[in-house]
């Protein structure tokens, strides 16, 4: 006894194409099967919570003291006209959870605003007093 083939009448039929509509792209229907991800946004929270910030420290009155004398050599060489290029390390606030981290920003000071305490480079950067843990100054020739 053999078993019939319930679809031998129609295997060797020519495949259907239709008028109307093109065949789609291999790639097309490929995306069609691509994973399907129910918690879309999960994988970037998961990221974010795992992202490590920086705790600001606040600096002893030794580092406040040399940090104010070294505003004071700014403003007096920016007083008599000269360039001041100095390199800044600063804290940086994150803008989504506690803590921050600490950057360094380097340039040419365009002026120190006391009264709302910070630093301005003449790239547009602003960079606050307050969260100013070192200031070098580099020797121009």
């Amino acid at each position: 006894m053999t078993k019939s083939d319930p679809y031998a009448d129609i295997r060797n039929l020519p495949h259907h194409e239709s008028k109307v509509h093109p065949r789609m792209p291999r790639a097309n229907r490929a995306a069609q099967f691509m994973p399907f991800s129910a918690l879309s946004g999960y994988e970037e929270a998961v990221q974010e919570t795992a992202r490590q910030t920086e705790q600001f420290r606040e600096l002893d009155e030794d580092s406040r003291r040399r940090l104010d004398e070294t505003l004071q050599i700014i403003q007096q060489g920016l007083g008599e006209k000269r360039n001041v290029s100095v390199v800044i390390t600063c804290f940086v606030p994150d803008e989504y959870k506690a803590g921050g981290s600490y950057r360094e920003y380097s340039g040419l000071v365009k002026r120190v605003d006391a009264y709302r305490r910070r630093i301005l480079l003449q790239d547009g950067m602003a960079l606050s007093i307050d969260y100013i843990s070192d200031i070098q100054i580099e020797e121009r020739n």
